[in-house]
């Protein structure tokens, strides 16, 4: 919502800067003057845009790769993502690994056998392979499908305001809801980064007992850390990120080390700022490094050194 301040504007003036000096005397002849209208203008002072529009995944079957196994949409790959199904109704486990001109390969599980799900394609333009592998015994696998898909984006910023498998969200969330609700009154982009990181750091708390059971393949649920108010950092950065992409600002959810432990954190874009992710401060304008479980559990105005932070996978 835009705030406004009211100015009035006068159409004409006519009234003499003699009379207003009293070089002039004598009752003022009406007849020299106008009546004039003075109205009140609005003048936005807001830098944000009214309500933001969720971004959804669509699989519109305009361009498609299928086998026996797998069916690929890649319909919409200039805004960052792909769409994949399994075609097999096999009790296996079933992975996905997408990697960008032979480079670092994402590894997912593709747990739907009816349904479509997202994968981002977040490593920029290029030549991206996507390859499906269906579990053998163990750690075994074999390869059920294999297709290459020339990506340019429309927009670099694409693949990190669309919902994914990492960072799963609607316009139905409640964490979409209260997004949107915190964030009614933000004049810039910072603002809502603020009120947001605000709000995760001082009401979610970190669930030491679920850090210490976790299975892999584990996917935030940002709608049940929201309500449980407690998650691993996975959880935070995911809450946050789906917070701050149903704002309309680029978000990236990094997974990586912070010194020797696995740890997952978050970078926002800001057109004034550009991408948010040094070290965890606030000088009244500028955020860097957006941690959030970190400033949650130690406190935001804590030295943090950036060094200790290699990021690994982005989504």
């Amino acid at each position: 919502m835009k705030e406004f301040m009211q100015l009035k504007k006068v159409g004409v003036v006519l009234l003499s800067a003699l009379l207003m000096a009293g070089c002039t005397s004598g009752n003022i002849d009406n007849t020299d003057q106008t009546v004039v209208n003075i109205t009140d203008e609005e003048v936005p002072l807001s830098g944000r845009a009214g309500k933001v529009e969720v971004l959804v995944p669509t699989a519109s079957n305009q361009s498609v790769k299928k086998n026996d196994y797998a069916l690929l949409d890649y319909s919409n790959s200039s805004q960052g993502y792909v769409m994949l199904k399994y075609l097999k109704a096999v009790d296996k486990k079933i992975k996905v690994q997408v990697s960008l001109n032979e480079g670092t390969v994402y590894t997912y599980n593709l747990n739907s056998r009816s349904e479509y799900e997202v994968f981002p394609l977040t490593q920029g333009d290029g030549s991206y392979k996507i390859q499906v592998f269906e579990n053998i015994s163990g750690t075994k696998y074999i390869q059920v499908f294999s297709e290459t898909v020339d990506v340019k984006l429309t927009d670099e910023f694409s693949p990190f305001l669309y919902p994914n498998q990492y960072v799963n969200f609607s316009a139905s969330s409640e964490a979409v809801k209260l997004s949107n609700t915190m964030n009614k009154q933000a004049v810039t982009d910072l603002d809502v980064i603020k009120n947001v990181f605000d709000y995760v750091t001082d009401t979610i708390s970190y669930d030491y007992d679920k850090a210490k059971t976790v299975q892999s393949g584990y996917l935030p649920d940002v709608d049940k850390v929201l309500k449980d108010k407690t998650g691993i950092c996975f959880d935070y950065a995911a809450l946050m990120t789906a917070m701050l992409r149903s704002q309309g600002i680029p978000t990236k959810l990094v997974i990586g080390y912070n010194k020797d432990v696995y740890h997952a954190w978050i970078s926002a874009y800001t057109k004034d700022n550009g991408w948010i992710d040094s070290v965890i401060s606030f000088d009244g304008n500028k955020w860097t490094m957006m941690d959030p479980t970190t400033a949650s559990t130690i406190g935001k105005n804590k030295p943090i050194d950036p060094n200790n932070y290699q990021g690994k996978y982005t989504y």
